[in-house]
C-alpha cells in the first residue's frame, strides 16, 4: 500500500508551489500529498469555527498549512486523518515573517490509500530570503509539532500566487477569491460587487465616531467590509451599490461579529488608510447577487431572530410612520410591507430609514430581500436589517416563476397569514406538538369534550375526488352553500339573495400517511388551494369540460408532503360518534429545513 500511495503522490509539487508557481499548471495541475500531522488550533474565540493546522508532505518536502474553515466538513466527517493521502483541489500559498504556510480551501481524501505512515524523509522548504537565516534542522522530527523553530527575525508578510484565484489583468495581477480571505492573506486584490451599502452611522459616547459597511460578493462568496472615520469620509462616496471595484491590501481582516452581519463568512474586512479601491471596467463578470430563499410558509418553523433571504410579490404598502428608540430616544421612520408567494401565505416585512420615507415600488412587484430577521411578533413577520438590500424585479428564475405563477392565478388567491395559525389551539399563540399518525390515535386525540390540536407531518397518499367542492354564495363573509334555483340563478338563504353563479370552494377528504401509520383528514377552500395549487372553480370547469385533466391535477398533489396543523373533535355521523380531524392549515415542507433538523436532533445523540 505504502509504495500505491507514493506513486500517487506528486513528489517536487511543494517546491513548486512556493519557488516555481509558474510551472505548477504544467507540472502539478492537481497535487496530490500526504498529511504527516493534524492538530487544532487552540484558544478559538466562543461560537467561532475551530482550526486545523497540517503538515503536507510531497516526500522531497514538507511545509506546514492551515485548513480553511470552509473545508472542515473532511475533519467532523472523519476522512481527514494523520496518514491520509489528498489532493489539492484549491490552495494559496504565504510567506508569513518568513515562513512559507499553504492555506488549504479545498481537498479530496482518497480514502482508498488509507491512513500510512510517513512516507520518505521530506525536508523543509528553504525560508524566505534564507541567506538572512541561520541554519536550523527543517527535517520532521518524532516529536513536538514538524517544522517547529527558534524565534526569527521579523520579515514583511508577503502573499504568493494562490491556485484559486485566476488573473484578471497586468494591472491586478494576483487576484484573491473572497473565499480564500483570512489573516494569513496579504498584498492581496479581490474584485467584487457591492450588493449592499448601509448609512452612515455616527456615535457620541466617550468618543465620537462614524462607521458605514458594504457587503461585497465575487464568484466564490460575500464578506462584509466596514470603513471608520477618515476611511467613511474617503469610501462612502465611492463604493456604490451595484458596481464593481478592484479592493486591494492592505487592509484588516478580522473574525466576523456575527451579531452585525447577515453573511456566512468567517471573516470581514475593514478598510485602511492606504487601502487602495479602484472601479473596474468590466462590471459583467461579476455575479449580482446570490440568495437563499425561504418560502414565507415555512417561517412558522424558522428560529426567531434567524437572518434570511426573502423574495415575494408586493401585495400592500402601508403609509410611513415613526417609532422613537427606547434607548436613544431619537425617531426612527417605518412602513409596513405585505408580501404573499406560491405557498399561500402573507407575511409583513418592516424596512427603516430612508427606505421607508423613499419607497415608491407599486403592488404586485416583485421584490426579494437578503437579510431578514425573523421575529415572532404577531405569530412570523420580518424586519430588514441595516446590512440588508432590496432588490426590485430581479432577473433570477425564481423571480420570473413567481411572477409567471401570480400573473396566471395568485392574483385571484386568498392567502393565510401566520397570526391565523397560532390563533387556533391553546391559548397564547403557543405551537401545539407535533405528533406521529399513531400518537394521535394511541393518545386518543379527540376522544375528550374540548377538541385536541396537534401538528402532523404527512405525505398525501390519496385525494377523493368524486365529490370535492361545494357551491357557495358570493356575498362577502358568507360562503354558505346556495341552491340551483332551476332559472340559472342561485340562492343562498342566509343572504336572501339569488346570484348569476356560485363560486365553488373546496371541501375535501385526504388520506395522509407517515411512517408510523394512515388517517383521513378534512379540509376547506384555503387548504384545497394550497394542495391542489388550483381554484375550486378551475378545477369544476375542468370537471365538466375535461375529466382526465381534472384527474391528472389531483394526482399531482399525491405524494407531496405537508404539515398540517389539524383540530381532533369528535363529531356525530348518523347517529354513530367519530373522532373528526379537521386542517387548520397546511404548509409544504422544506426539506433544506427539515435537514438541518434532523442534523441537529442526531448531535443529540453525540455519536462519534
Amino acid at each position: 500500500m505504502t509504495e500505491a500511495a507514493r506513486s500517487q503522490i506528486t513528489e517536487g509539487a511543494l517546491n513548486a508551489i512556493f519557488l516555481q508557481p509558474n510551472t505548477l499548471e504544467r507540472d502539478y495541475p492537481v497535487p496530490i500529498c500526504q498529511v504527516v500531522q493534524i492538530k487544532t488550533l487552540g484558544s478559538q474565540a466562543e461560537g467561532t469555527p475551530e482550526r486545523y493546522r497540517l503538515v503536507l508532505s510531497d516526500v522531497q518536502n514538507f511545509v506546514q498549512s492551515m485548513l480553511a474553515t470552509q473545508a472542515n466538513h473532511v475533519v467532523h466527517d472523519g476522512k481527514l486523518k494523520k496518514g491520509s493521502i489528498v489532493r489539492l483541489k484549491a490552495f494559496q500559498a504565504n510567506s508569513v515573517k518568513g515562513k512559507r504556510i499553504l492555506i488549504v480551501l479545498d481537498l479530496e481524501v482518497i480514502e482508498s490509500l488509507g491512513e500510512l505512515e510517513k512516507i520518505g524523509e521530506p525536508v523543509g522548504l528553504p525560508e524566505k530570503d534564507e541567506e538572512d537565516v541561520k541554519p536550523v534542522n527543517t527535517t520532521i522530527a518524532g516529536g513536538g509539532f514538524y517544522g517547529n523553530k527558534p524565534a526569527e527575525p521579523t520579515r514583511q508578510q508577503q502573499a504568493l500566487p494562490s491556485r484559486a484565484a485566476p488573473t484578471s489583468s497586468a494591472s491586478h495581477a494576483n487576484i484573491y477569491p473572497i473565499e480564500g480571505l483570512s489573516p494569513y492573506a496579504h498584498k492581496w486584490t479581490i474584485k467584487a460587487r457591492v450588493t449592499s451599502k448601509s448609512e452612515i452611522k455616527e456615535w457620541k459616547r466617550a468618543t465620537e465616531g462614524k462607521l458605514f459597511s458594504v457587503n461585497l460578493l465575487d464568484e466564490s462568496g460575500e464578506i462584509k467590509a466596514t470603513g471608520f472615520n477618515e476611511q467613511c469620509d474617503q469610501l462612502y462616496d465611492i463604493l456604490q451599490e451595484g458596481s464593481v471595484y478592484y479592493i486591494s491590501s492592505p487592509c484588516r481582516v478580522n473574525l466576523a461579529k456575527k451579531q452585525y452581519s447577515n453573511l456566512s463568512n468567517d471573516y470581514e474586512l475593514t478598510f485602511d488608510r492606504d487601502t487602495t479601491v479602484e472601479k473596474a471596467e468590466d462590471q459583467e463578470s461579476v455575479p449580482q447577487m446570490k440568495f437563499n430563499f425561504t418560502n414565507i410558509a415555512s417561517l412558522q418553523d424558522i428560529d426567531k431572530d434567524t437572518t434570511i433571504d426573502i423574495l415575494g410579490v408586493l401585495k400592500d404598502v402601508a403609509e410611513v410612520s415613526e417609532i422613537t428608540s427606547k434607548t436613544t430616544q431619537r425617531p426612527y421612520s417605518k412602513r409596513e410591507l405585505t408580501l404573499v408567494d406560491q405557498s399561500g401565505y402573507s407575511v409583513k416585512l418592516t424596512v427603516w430609514g430612508k427606505l421607508a420615507t423613499s419607497f415608491d415600488t407599486n403592488p404586485e412587484s416583485i421584490i426579494a430581500f437578503k437579510g431578514a430577521k425573523v421575529s415572532d411578533f404577531g405569530g412570523r413577520s420580518l424586519s430588514l436589517l441595516s446590512s440588508g438590500s432590496m432588490s426590485l424585479d430581479p432577473d433570477i428564475a425564481e423571480a420570473h416563476q413567481l411572477k409567471g405563477w401570480y400573473d396566471s392565478q395568485g392574483r385571484r388567491e386568498t392567502f393565510l397569514a401566520h397570526t391565523g395559525m397560532s390563533a387556533a389551539g391553546a391559548a397564547g399563540g403557543r405551537r401545539e406538538e407535533t405528533k406521529t399518525v399513531a400518537q394521535v390515535k394511541e393518545e386518543g386525540l379527540g376522544m375528550n369534550e374540548a377538541p385536541d390540536y396537534f401538528n402532523v407531518k404527512a405525505t398525501i397518499v390519496y385525494i377523493k375526488h368524486d365529490s370535492f367542492s361545494y357551491p357557495a354564495c358570493l356575498s362577502a363573509d358568507c360562503n354558505k352553500k346556495v341552491t340551483d334555483e332551476g332559472d340559472g340563478t342561485w340562492r343562498c338563504e342566509k343572504c336572501n339573495i339569488n346570484h348569476p353563479k356560485p363560486e365553488h370552494r373546496y371541501i375535501l377528504t385526504l388520506s395522509v400517511s407517515d411512517h408510523t401509520g394512515q388517517m383521513y383528514l378534512n379540509g376547506f377552500d384555503d387548504v384545497g388551494r394550497l394542495v391542489v395549487g388550483k381554484s375550486a372553480d378551475e378545477m369544476m370547469e375542468l370537471k365538466e369540460n375535461d375529466f382526465p385533466a381534472m384527474e391528472k391535477e389531483f394526482e399531482n398533489a399525491n405524494c407531496t408532503s405537508h404539515y398540517f396543523k389539524c383540530r381532533a373533535k369528535m363529531d356525530t355521523y348518523q347517529d354513530q360518534q367519530r373522532v373528526r380531524y379537521q386542517v387548520m392549515s397546511a404548509i409544504p415542507i422544506d426539506f433544506k429545513a427539515e435537514a438541518h433538523k434532523l442534523a441537529e436532533l442526531i448531535k443529540m445523540y453525540n455519536i462519534e
